[in-house]
């Protein structure tokens, strides 16, 4: 499975995953096939994808054993509640073809809703009766974590949030750490727009590495767990080759970036 990081229940997750955000569900084929070919073994997707059914035949068409791949899907925010998370969850490992999932995750807190503590228990519950092996999170901030932390006693393994040097949620990564929840970056390019900064241009020079390498080498280095995306399996590969290690220097002038810039919603009004 390549490089791994121990989560809080044992499990262990890949250091890097491939993702499929808005992959169309006939066009998800190859390129999650090229991903697996090239050494990935985690491979994010959600309900919301709607591209579940293409990375279900992808890993079949692969060969690799299914206990050597790491799969994980998302519960989207109309299917937070008992029934219909559980409703989610068995769809998905329908359009998966698989008897398990690796990785369970609350899409968003959406707290507008009041519904993810009702939904984490269905989750705990899903895991216990081995439909799951990990349960997590996504897009949570502070409080939702403590909420749901205090609601239940279980601590998320993971939460799976937007970061990357103009939003690098230093303060968020802290409370992980102090948890042993692990943090899992999307968006670690910022959606590509980071490859063209002068800074981080500069710094590949010196490694005469691409930019992307040297910004999915600062997630490793700070701890992160990238999820990348790309239809090119060139790319694919280039990202998955992310093995610089950057000096204290290079890692100052990244985190100098911060600007608290998203790409994405905020959890706190996402609905």
């Amino acid at each position: 499975m390549g490089k791994t990081r121990q989560l809080l229940d044992g499990n262990k997750i890949p250091a890097d995953g491939f993702g499929v955000f808005l992959i169309p569900d006939d066009m998800v084929e190859d390129p999650v096939l090229s991903a697996i070919d090239i050494g990935y073994r985690h491979i994010d997707t959600a309900s919301i994808y709607k591209n579940e059914q293409g990375v279900g035949k992808a890993i079949k068409r692969s060969g690799v054993h299914r206990d050597h791949l790491f799969i994980t899907t998302k519960i989207w925010n109309d299917s937070q509640g008992r029934d219909r998370t559980r409703q989610s969850c068995l769809e998905s490992l329908e359009k998966l073809n698989t008897t398990y999932l690796n990785c369970l995750l609350i899409h968003w807190p959406v707290p507008s809703r009041g519904l993810f503590i009702e939904t984490w228990k269905e989750m705990i519950a899903l895991r216990d009766e081995g439909l799951v092996k990990s349960i997590g999170v996504s897009n949570f901030n502070q409080e939702h974590l403590k909420q749901l932390i205090e609601s239940t006693g279980e601590t998320p393994v993971l939460n799976q949030i937007e970061c990357h040097p103009w939003l690098q949620q230093e303060s968020l990564r802290n409370y992980h750490a102090d948890l042993g929840i692990a943090t899992v970056s999307w968006s670690p390019l910022a959606r590509g727009s980071l490859l063209e900064d002068a800074i981080i241009q500069s710094i590949a020079k010196k490694y005469q590495s691409t930019t992307a390498q040297v910004i999915l080498s600062w997630h490793h280095q700070i701890g992160n767990l990238p999820v990348t995306k790309s239809v090119h399996p060139s790319r694919i590969k280039q990202n998955l080759e992310s093995q610089i290690v950057l000096d204290q220097s290079d890692l100052n002038l990244i985190q100098s970036l911060e600007k608290g810039q998203r790409i994405g919603p905020d959890p706190n009004t996402m609905s």
